[in-house]
């Protein structure tokens, strides 16, 4: 079970989408107003000028026209402007001189019997020039205004955004349109799905479970690895519920601001309960729900405890929401209040491991529907050959094998393609083989060779897939051990033998070429970490005894977690632990050492062949020791099964005796998936670390052991 190789679930915020473009007509307005203000600038003063066509006539020529009788009417206006009509018709002007404008003229037009008028002075300036002065006058103030108020509204505008919905949920409601994703979509964990899905039928037909007295749970919590599917199960909640569905992201609650974290939960809920009822998907809750700090903590989180604090109300307190079930999921259980997790808000929790053999080719399967698969590619086989891969990381197998595809210019996918990219995402990208120097390749020959026949030769370790000097990533090179059937628990001499596996490649050394060198660097570390297991926690040291010091930390996040800040032992128990953990590591040299020196001409052999064809599959190095590959035992076997020659070379260990060598028919049991690397300073995958409780199954990462 993963999340789809497709494009991930809305969130709580909506798809971002570019502004419309403005409209072409928007262009052309300050053109268009600059052309009008022109024209009306040019048109407007002649309106109030337009007037018949008047003949424009001196003093002298008017008193000669008037002396003749050819003037039938004048208007004479204080300042001296005269306007008329001759006798003919036609209008005419002239100027008065003021000092002339007396009796005497006067005196001549009532002679002629002129028709005279006064008037006042005009001057007065026209429509157009009046209404240019007023735009120019109140033209700057009602710019400024305006400017003023656009940017009092916008202003206005980004502090509601800002602050108006500052208390708002930014849950992303599915109520007619829901997800395409349904549990048909969902590969295995059907013991999960029947759980979630119970919740959902709880809420479509109440009353059968009222009639016997059941009472809905208030909260379901999914816990397991990142990767592994919780958010994809709450996908396919939203697809088949016949509620609406309400989802939002733990971090959406908290931001800067005092109390908003507090109001989004209480607009949440009364979101929630306008549709009741209703589902509220809430993701990743550990950063919402994180424990809250102790009475005089020096650290603390107000807000985010105010958030908590509401939450907790809001789930089950005083007024309690009738028809809301929420479910959750986080990969970090252990820093949630325990107020959170009580019966009453979260009544169950629900694990979401790492999916098994089944699951992953089920899983494969659903990724690999829309591709193209070639008579080879079996994905059982490739299920084997990815333990400890969560589904998000086997979606991600599927994509880079067809893209290794397409970069051989094929369309369909083969089994080569597969390998070729389990080894791109365990080891890194593939570099050429002339980066070493003929004595480097010939040192990390040996050094894989001594990793390999060290696991072929051991029972109860893990059967090699394939050996292969190219380097990749960090690792100059890698012996894979692969499982063939799915465990649970290691017994001791599983974890022995692995010891001899990891210092197989520094015992070839030593055999071979008289020194160590530093390509066991990083085997050196694994061996002691897995050592330090055994002896601290684990119980298989006779001198320490049936003691466990747990080194702590989150078992989801693919490892221990962080060393303890402070042993729980005293400095004698510490000498105790480092005495055994040597122990250990100089027995598993010595029997890595003694398989090598009674099969020398084989090390030798598998160095040369890896040479020349610097990859070999694990078959070829059984046929090699003249053995036949390993098999799957039987399904009713869990902890690694010994044959009677490894019954006596065990009891021979215990005796303090050196052991005379398995028998040459190898065993079989659940691998790590090893992968065992030669290089400078570091390989490929991280130390074992089988410890309690589910982690991380990688090739070259053991699976951790159920306690």
């Amino acid at each position: 079970m993963s999340k789809q190789a497709q494009s991930p679930p809305p969130g709580d915020r909506p798809t971002p989408t570019a502004p419309p473009p403005p409209p072409a007509w928007r262009h052309w307005l300050w053109p268009l107003a600059i052309i009008l203000v022109i024209g009306m600038w040019v048109a407007l003063p002649q309106l109030g000028s337009i007037r018949s066509e008047k003949t424009n006539l001196t003093y002298t020529q008017f008193v000669d026209d008037v002396d003749h009788g050819k003037v039938k009417s004048v208007t004479i206006d204080s300042d001296g402007k005269a306007s008329g009509t001759l006798t003919d018709g036609d209008g005419f002007t002239t100027v008065v001189p003021v000092q002339l404008a007396g009796d005497q003229l006067l005196n001549r037009l009532e002679k002629k019997k002129v028709e005279v008028t006064a008037s006042r002075s005009s001057s007065s300036p026209s429509f157009g020039s009046q209404l240019l002065s007023w735009m120019l006058l109140l033209g700057p103030f009602l710019l400024i205004i305006w400017f003023w108020r656009r940017l009092s509204k916008g202003g206005a505008a980004q502090m509601s955004g800002a602050l108006g919905g500052v208390g708002k949920s930014k849950a992303k409601v599915f109520d007619a349109e829901r997800p395409s994703t349904t549990f048909a979509d969902v590969a295995g964990y059907e013991g999960a799905k029947s759980e979630i899905a119970e919740v959902v039928d709880f809420l479509r037909r109440p009353e059968r479970y009222r009639r016997a007295g059941a009472m809905a749970p208030r909260g379901v919590l999914m816990v397991g690895p990142p990767g592994t599917g919780k958010t994809l199960l709450a996908r396919a909640v939203a697809g088949e519920a016949d509620v609406p569905f309400l989802s939002v992201a733990g971090s959406s609650f908290v931001e800067m601001y005092v109390g908003v974290g507090a109001a989004r939960v209480r607009d949440l809920f009364a979101e929630a309960r306008k549709r009741a009822p209703a589902i509220v998907f809430v993701d990743e809750i550990d950063a919402l729900g994180g424990r809250r700090a102790a009475a005089g903590s020096v650290v603390s989180n107000d807000e985010r405890e105010q958030t908590l604090n509401q939450l907790l109300s809001e789930m089950d307190g005083f007024e309690a929401s009738e028809g809301i079930v929420v479910l959750a999921a986080t990969n970090r259980p252990e820093v949630l209040d325990p107020a959170l997790l009580r019966p009453g808000r979260f009544d169950r929790q629900t694990v979401i491991p790492l999916p098994t053999l089944a699951e992953r080719a089920a899983i494969l399967a659903v990724h690999c529907k829309d591709k193209r698969l070639g008579p080879d590619a079996d994905l059982d086989v490739v299920a084997r050959g990815t333990p400890g891969f969560s589904g998000a990381d086997l979606a991600n197998l599927a994509n880079e094998a067809a893209i290794v595809a397409v970069r051989d210019g094929r369309e369909i996918l083969s089994a080569g393609d597969f390998d070729a990219a389990r080894d791109r995402i365990l080891l890194g990208r593939r570099e050429g083989s002339n980066v070493l120097l003929p004595a480097e390749k010939e040192a990390v020959a040996v050094h894989e060779a001594g990793h390999a026949l060290v696991a072929a030769l051991s029972p109860s370790a893990d059967p090699v897939a394939k050996v292969t000097i190219l380097p990749a990533g960090q690792a100059l090179g890698v012996t894979e051990q692969l499982p063939l059937v799915e465990r649970h628990l290691y017994g001791e001499d599983y974890l022995t033998q692995t010891l001899a596996v990891r210092l197989g490649g520094r015992a070839a050394e030593l055999v071979v070429l008289g020194q160590g060198s530093t390509g066991a660097a990083n085997d050196l570390a694994g061996a002691t970490e897995l050592a330090t297991k055994m002896v601290r926690e684990f119980g298989l040291s006779p001198e320490v005894g049936p003691v466990g010091y747990p080194q702590g930390g989150s078992v989801f996040l693919g490892g221990s977690g962080t060393p303890m800040s402070s042993r729980p032992f005293a400095e004698a128990t510490q000498a105790a632990i480092d005495g055994e953990v040597a122990r250990l590591l100089r027995e598993a040299e010595r029997r890595a050492i003694g398989l090598l020196t009674e099969h020398r001409s084989q090390l030798r052999q598998l160095a040369d062949v890896l040479l020349v064809e610097e990859t070999v599959d694990g078959s070829a190095v059984y046929r090699l020791l003249g053995t036949e590959p390993p098999s799957a035992r039987p399904a009713g076997e869990t902890i690694a099964p010994r044959r009677v020659s490894v019954t006596k070379e065990a009891a021979a260990h215990r005796s303090g005796q050196e052991p005379a060598g398995p028998a040459p028919a190898p065993g079989r049991n659940r691998s790590t998936g090893r992968s065992s690397a030669s290089d400078t300073a570091a390989h490929a995958r991280p130390a074992p670390d089988p410890g309690p409780g589910p982690g991380r199954n990688r090739p070259g990462t053991p699976p951790k052991a159920a306690p």
